[in-house]
């Protein structure tokens, strides 16, 4: 990738300083944490208290929509406000859609504007047409007469601006020329960015945000290498948007944020979530400061560079199917989870646990324990034995003083059934045939535990043993050297991919892996979306475990969100919620909350709720249904793109919704349990 030398080792993509009123983002600067008021602008006080409010709690730069020219007026007093509140120091950025006479009215009072290219100088038709060079070419005329005014003004004042492509508000004529796609939003922003440098304005930020954190994630690597090619070094706002709340919305704005500051990318974040907004900015610091402390200062040497992981394009690793006790595991099958347990003593209490109706849809499909002797080994099959269990196979992980004959014994008790999960050295290669020889007579599957190093040392034994009964993991016990988690088991699979050995791969997520000591559940959570949720938006990922969390019915919820967050495996309805704003024409979280209670065991079903219509019809593109605020206290129904019923009263809409979901099909009555 052109922006660093590998995806391994963190080196941040150096990129121009733009002063967004006296804030620094890029450069050398840390990563910038923002924020926006979702009250209603015009409504000065309001929207003061809630800027004072996001600025106590460590947020750096204030968005505040302005989507009209009387609410663009306010941002004076707005900004007044909050200097006279002692916060002076906290910028302003205006948003605007549709209306370039707001922009121009709110340059003259806020240090920053950011406009959405797709509807900054054009309506959304979703209209069908064939743009001949010469058609597209007055497009971009007209586009440069609309945005020229804001580009020279904001010259002037020494203001910046931000480019906000959004995935769900492509113009018609991207839609029509690129489709609904990363190369799209991609070039939606460039078509802007080339005007603003025709002036000599260079103060710009830019982002690409995007509901579906794949599209996202690939969306700037694909800006950051279009830049690159054209001599460009802008800082990137790194956001996942109507990424919903609660613990999906964390999850789904750690997975695309984390990802892309792992690979040295973006320079401020905001983690959009439908709550009130000043619980974003925990969430964004802890975010941050997690990325900062992997950033490093470049590849180790003489260490494998190549990674043959396509950064643009999504396409799940081919691997070897195994069996795996009932649970196949390859291409073809969903990643299988798995349950850690503290020791033999546990395994009757989590097998309870886990029975729970309560992970009827989520199950764990595999239960790891570990086994420090021969004895716990001994211990393990008696529990095991002959008792109904919820796991279709047992993962265990043998300290390396449990014998070969102990392990055989183990493996004749339960053929079929066992990952044994072993460590291995560099100088274990004669002893890796001898294990693979054994589980292989068993009809077993061997876990080969083992740090970037180790594989590569083990690389020649793997290529002529075959993938056949084997799968690749890390436990984190041994050094990566400079590689970061997420590096190492890139690594890991460029080692696999030159070896020629097809083993899936086992993501744990374990205290080793971990990138900060705390043990905040919040903590938990941003770790595995950074780890389990990047690898998988890389395709990378077969079996995977939670192992920080000993809780084990509570790390497999999380595992299964965490799947969910990456669209790696669908076990409930989704939702996609933008947060709050000015715009909003209800109260986006107790509406949300309400749906969900309502329609959240239908699973595999994609539910969006929109408060307004900036994003609504192009961010609902693979939703099923959508639930848009049209007008104050009316709401407008959505099949996919079409709206099908327009104002309907606020208070019919929640029926209304579900009998369009039953008209289609997708209905399902509640189990009594989950009712």
């Amino acid at each position: 990738m052109a922006y660093c030398a590998s995806r391994f080792s963190t080196l941040r993509r150096p990129t121009r300083e733009v002063m967004v009123g006296p804030v620094g983002v890029g450069g050398s600067n840390p990563i910038r944490v923002q924020s926006m008021t979702t009250s209603d602008t015009q409504d000065v006080a309001a929207t003061v208290r809630q800027s004072v409010a996001l600025a106590e709690v460590g947020c750096e730069i204030i968005r505040v929509t302005a989507p009209n020219v009387q609410a663009a007026r306010c941002l004076r007093d707005i900004r007044a406000g909050l200097t006279a509140a002692g916060w002076g120091r906290i910028p302003l950025v205006a948003d605007i859609h549709f209306l370039p006479q707001a922009a121009m009215e709110a340059v003259e009072h806020v240090e920053k504007v950011r406009v959405n290219p797709g509807n900054f100088a054009d309506k959304k038709r979703f209209a069908v047409r064939d743009y001949s060079d010469a058609d597209y070419q007055l497009e971009l005329q007209r586009l440069y007469e609309a945005f020229t005014p804001l580009v020279k003004r904001s010259k002037e004042l020494g203001r910046c601006l931000r480019i906000g492509t959004n995935h769900g508000s492509l113009s018609d004529r991207i839609m029509n020329r690129y489709g609904d796609t990363p190369l799209g939003m991609v070039e939606s922003a460039l078509e802007f960015l080339r005007i603003a440098e025709s002036h000599g304005f260079r103060d710009m930020v830019l982002s690409m945000k995007s509901s579906n954190p794949k599209v996202m994630i690939e969306a700037y690597r694909l800006l950051v290498d279009r830049m690159d090619a054209e001599d460009m070094h802008y800082p990137l706002h790194l956001g996942v948007t109507e990424a919903g709340d609660g613990e999906d919305g964390r999850i789904k704005g750690s997975i695309g944020i984390g990802s892309l500051l792992i690979d040295g990318l973006g320079d401020t974040i905001r983690v959009s979530l439908t709550e009130d907004s000043v619980y974003e900015i925990p969430v964004a610091r802890a975010i941050a400061d997690k990325a900062m402390s992997l950033w490093s200062g470049g590849p180790e040497p003489g260490r494998p560079e190549a990674d043959s992981v396509d950064p643009y394009h999504f396409e799940r690793r081919r691997t070897q199917l195994l069996p795996l006790g009932g649970a196949p595991v390859g291409p073809e099958h969903p990643p299988r989870v798995i349950a850690k347990v503290p020791g033999p003593e546990s395994l009757a209490l989590a097998a309870r646990e886990l029975s729970s109706p309560l992970l009827k849809d989520t199950p764990a499909e595999g239960l790891l324990v570990a086994a420090g002797s021969g004895s716990d080994l001994s211990r393990i099959a008696r529990e095991l034995a002959g008792k109904p269990f919820p796991t279709a196979f047992f993962a265990i992980e043998l300290a390396p003083t449990v014998s070969l004959a102990e392990a055989a014994t183990f493996l004749r008790t339960f053929p079929g059934k066992v990952l044994l999960v072993r460590g291995f050295t560099v100088e274990d290669r004669e002893a890796l045939a001898s294990w693979v020889a054994l589980v292989r007579g068993s009809g077993n599957t061997l876990a080969v535990d083992a740090s970037p190093a180790a594989f590569l040392g083990l690389a020649p034994a793997l290529s002529g043993l075959g993938a056949d009964s084997l799968v690749a993991t890390w436990s984190g016990a041994a050094s990566a050297g400079q590689d970061h988690p997420l590096g190492a088991y890139r690594r890991i699979v460029q080692v696999l991919k030159d070896a020629g050995c097809a083993a899936p791969v086992w993501v744990r997520n374990t205290s080793a892996t971990s990138v900060r000591g705390d043990n905040t559940f919040l903590s938990k959570l941003i770790e595995a979306s950074f780890l389990t949720g990047g690898l998988l938006c890389d395709g990378i990922g077969d079996l995977v475990s939670i192992e920080t969390e000993s809780d084990p019915s509570r790390a497999t919820r999380l595992t299964y969100n965490v799947l969910q967050g990456a669209g790696a495996r669908i076990s409930k309805a989704e939702f996609v919620a933008c947060p709050s704003c000015g715009r909003t024409l209800f109260d986006l979280q107790t509406t949300t909350q309400r749906i969900r209670a309502q329609t959240g065991h239908l699973k595999g079903v994609k539910i969006a709720i929109m408060g307004c219509i900036v994003n609504g019809p192009g961010e609902m593109a693979d939703a099923d249904f959508g639930y848009v605020g049209g007008a104050p206290g009316k709401i407008n129904l959505y099949v996919g793109k079409q709206c099908v019923q327009y104002n309907i009263p606020q208070t019919e809409a929640d029926a209304r919704l579900i009998a369009l979901i039953k008209e289609h099909k997708k209905w399902a009555e509640p189990e009594p349990a989950n009712a």
